[in-house]
């Protein structure tokens, strides 16, 4: 089941990918043009500025890859559009209390543009699975590695 949602991503999500490519993308030309100047300077084993950036545009190169492959097969989720409002989704932003009494809010997303920084985490964690479907104010408990632990869900938006 947790295969299928390996495709998924968020409208935010897509465009934080597209932005990063096209950023990727004009680095690699001002890199290519430092790669060019450098390889003309005499020999490239000992020359830094060309071996430092050919290590940057393999970096570069395979970032590029990386992020084309995830836009060309990504299924964009619009929250908004799903049938179960009220409920939480993929998408959906969720506050809910642990058992030490702290408030958590967290947006569900897919697995490759989740970011525990920006509270948004993978539709395949442990947390995000116990509380699929469920509505403010229902009760789940979580399996982690530290054992079970008990969530209260205050929102769902």
């Amino acid at each position: 089941m947790v295969d299928d949602f390996r495709t998924l991503i968020t409208p935010e999500g897509l465009a934080r990918f597209q932005q990063e490519l096209r950023q990727l993308q004009e680095e690699r030309r001002q890199v290519c043009a430092i790669v060019s100047w450098a390889a003309g300077n005499g020999d490239r084993s000992e020359n830094g500025d060309y071996i430092y950036n050919k290590q940057r545009l393999r970096q570069i190169d395979r970032r590029c890859d990386w992020l084309a492959r995830r836009l060309e097969n990504a299924t964009v989720v619009r929250p908004e559009h799903q049938t179960a409002q009220g409920r939480v989704r993929f998408g959906s932003t969720v506050t809910y209390i642990d058992e030490d009494d702290r408030s958590h809010r967290i947006r569900i997303v897919g697995y490759d543009e989740a970011d525990m920084q920006r509270g948004e985490i993978s539709i395949g964690s442990p947390v995000a699975r116990a509380l699929m479907g469920k509505t403010a104010g229902a009760g789940v408990e979580v399996e982690t590695p530290q054992g079970v632990k008990s969530l209260d869900i205050e929102e769902v938006s």
